[in-house]
């Protein structure tokens, strides 16, 4: 139960990644917010009802401080460049940069005045990698990291960590459509060293280190929770 009386705020708590964080808080003694356009279905979550792509700049709801935010949003737009429109890129960039930048400054109060107060946010594998039909994604989420180690060190001093996880492929309705057959799902395992794609409880895992008091001397950091696809090529 370490994170008994401890409040945390998970963005997009109602599937996926999120959905698994919120359990997941919820088994160890959290006091969990989630902001989604869609309630969590778990018992003793407080949903805030909110898009954060629309026009915000507070959010209601919200206890007097909090020890923990959690950005999962995310979107999968795989395209060659040249199919990719313009808007597609300001799409991603509204979910992925700026839903996150209106959230932090809708709570780095909230942050302040909580305990060791730790975010976490979620990059991809195909920052770091170079992966093909992926402009419109990386270019967004190579924003979160820059974001992230920026605000590691502006908020150090306040002790608010900020840190992200870069997945690779995972297995959350986001992915639906690159596994939805055996031969898909078998192609995507084997790109990965370890053979396999990553669950949201595995992501859910590495979000609760980072939240908790295992990891209260990293910020500014990215971990690649990957399978190996970062940084290794077996023979």
């Amino acid at each position: 139960m370490q994170f008994a009386d401890r409040k945390v705020l998970v963005v997009g708590g109602s599937s996926g990644i999120g959905a698994a964080v919120v359990k997941s808080l919820i088994v160890q003694g959290a006091e969990v917010y989630n902001l989604s356009r869609t309630a969590s279905s778990e018992d003793g979550v407080s949903n805030i009802s909110l898009d954060v792509t629309s026009d915000f700049s507070a959010i209601e709801g919200l206890p007097d401080s909090l020890d923990g935010l959690v950005y999962c949003p995310g979107t999968i737009n795989l395209k060659p460049f040249q199919a990719l429109k313009l808007e597609d890129y300001q799409r991603d960039m509204e979910v992925n940069l700026f839903g996150a930048i209106k959230v932090i400054k809708a709570t780095l109060k909230l942050l302040k005045k909580g305990t060791a107060a730790s975010v976490v946010m979620y990059s991809t594998v195909a920052v770091s990698q170079g992966m093909s039909y992926h402009s419109s994604i990386a270019a967004a989420k190579g924003a979160v990291e820059g974001l992230v180690k920026t605000l590691a060190a502006e908020n150090a001093r306040s002790n608010i960590r900020f840190n992200a996880i870069a997945p690779s492929l995972t297995d959350t309705p986001l992915a639906a459509n690159l596994l939805s057959s055996e031969e898909k799902v078998k192609a995507s395992e084997d790109r990965h060293p370890l053979k396999k794609v990553g669950t949201a409880g595995e992501m859910s895992d590495a979000t609760l280190f980072l939240l908790g008091s295992q990891s209260t001397w990293m910020t500014g950091q990215v971990l690649h929770i990957d399978g190996g696809m970062s940084s290794i090529r077996p023979l």
